[in-house]
């Protein structure tokens, strides 16, 4: 699929959104993070600082809403004074609009037009004043606490070569990355696994042949339904995960505040999970299928044929191979809605994709949604089997950490 044809979509899944009606079980926190993800997705900003983005926006929120209810303890992350009281709603709003007119100014008449909309409804008065008041501090807070935290740092990618030697010319994604101060890691590297595979291993031979055999784009061994499943998970970002995430806040019973946490535990998970990966990547600088299976006579295994002519199912993204960033996320959310529900019967968990237009993929067990991911990216052509199961224990060990600062209790 084209750039040009892929912003289509998101740009059609977005108008959807906006005349849909609300979700059964729905707040203002999770309606207000589905606007905010089809911002995000219509800013047309790469996958890392779009799940930086919604870390910081939905970071706020749950600082707003929390200082409004004192419904927990008082984060350590940012300072913000109680306000009882105040409109939870207003404060919503004002945070999401404060922190994606910063984030996203691209989107600033479709944020303002969102945010006149919400406060039109709330009626006038004290609570409705300090629910903005509150919401704006909160907001000017947290990206206080994170305009430094290396995302915009200047990108220096050195490319692998010698002198006089062509290589491609794209800069890859996110080199700056690795050096990006975490939410709740003690540093980009606290997780970073082994090397991958030796190319003379029988791993390696296995892990080649699976995503030759799968990920080819002319392949006749990938079935239709992991064909439906490799489009489904071209897409990656907020847009794409954030509705699991609903599914579980729509429960019955769920309070507002409650909500809030989840979605900035799941935002900061994902952020994390990108900082640990990009790490991971650019230390092993481990290459991808196409650049494997086409130079298969070079790696020293007798058992890895080469195919000079081919090509993934997907444009392969512009970054290193291992590990598996879409398995990393994956895991990382799965894991922190596992810690919130626990691992016993599971509500329905479902989301749709801007690449796979009108089709909705749906879960009984969190653990086949983080398995369904890493098998998307094998049927794609650009990750091997080894590199999807290092991510996915990447993210499940990040998504421990999150839950265990958010959501369990301290002693």
């Amino acid at each position: 699929m084209t750039n040009t044809i892929r912003f289509g979509v998101v740009l059609l899944v977005v108008a959807a959104s906006w005349i849909a009606i609300p979700t059964a079980g729905a707040d203002v926190v999770t309606e207000w993070n589905a606007r905010a993800s089809d911002i995000a997705a219509a800013a047309k900003l790469p996958t890392p600082p779009t799940v930086r983005a919604m870390a910081i926006v939905q970071t706020a929120v749950y600082e707003a809403v929390n200082a409004a209810t004192k419904r927990y303890p008082a984060s350590r992350l940012v300072t913000v004074e109680a306000a009882p009281g105040a409109s939870v709603d207003a404060a919503v709003a004002a945070a999401n609009r404060a922190t994606l007119s910063k984030l996203l100014p691209s989107q600033q008449a479709t944020i303002d037009s969102a945010y006149q909309a919400a406060l039109s409804v709330i009626a006038e008065g004290p609570a409705k004043t300090a629910g903005v008041s509150l919401g704006e501090k909160t907001a000017a807070a947290v990206l206080a606490l994170r305009m430094d935290d290396g995302a915009a740092a200047p990108e220096s990618y050195r490319p692998h070569t010698t002198a006089g030697h062509y290589v491609p010319t794209v800069v890859p994604v996110a080199s700056q990355w690795p050096a990006r101060k975490p939410w709740v890691m003690t540093s980009p590297s606290q997780f970073r696994p082994g090397p991958p595979p030796s190319l003379t291993s029988k791993v390696w031979a296995r892990d080649y042949a699976e995503s030759k055999a799968l990920g080819s784009k002319t392949s006749t061994q990938r079935t239709a339904e992991q064909t439906e499943i490799a489009r489904f998970w071209e897409a990656s970002g907020p847009t794409i995960y954030y509705p699991v995430v609903r599914s579980v806040a729509a429960l019955p019973g769920r309070e507002i505040t409650r909500n809030a946490r989840l979605l900035a535990a799941v935002a900061q998970a994902m952020d994390d999970g990108a900082i640990a990966v990009f790490d991971a990547k650019y230390f092993y600088n481990f290459w991808r299928p196409i650049t494997a299976i086409r130079n298969g006579d070079q790696d020293g295994n007798d058992a890895t044929e080469r195919d000079a002519s081919w090509t993934p199912f997907i444009d392969t993204p512009m970054h290193p191979e291992y590990p598996c960033a879409h398995c990393i996320a994956s895991a990382a959310l799965g894991t922190v809605l596992q810690a919130e529900i626990g691992t016993g019967p599971t509500p329905l968990l479902s989301t749709t994709s801007p690449t796979a237009p009108g089709v909705v993929r749906s879960w009984t067990k969190i653990s086949d949604f983080i398995q369904e991911v890493a098998n998307a990216r094998i049927y794609d052509g650009v990750h091997y089997r080894n590199s999807t199961e290092v991510g996915s224990e990447m993210g499940r060990q990040i998504g421990e950490l999150v839950a265990t600062k958010y959501l369990r209790p301290r002693n």
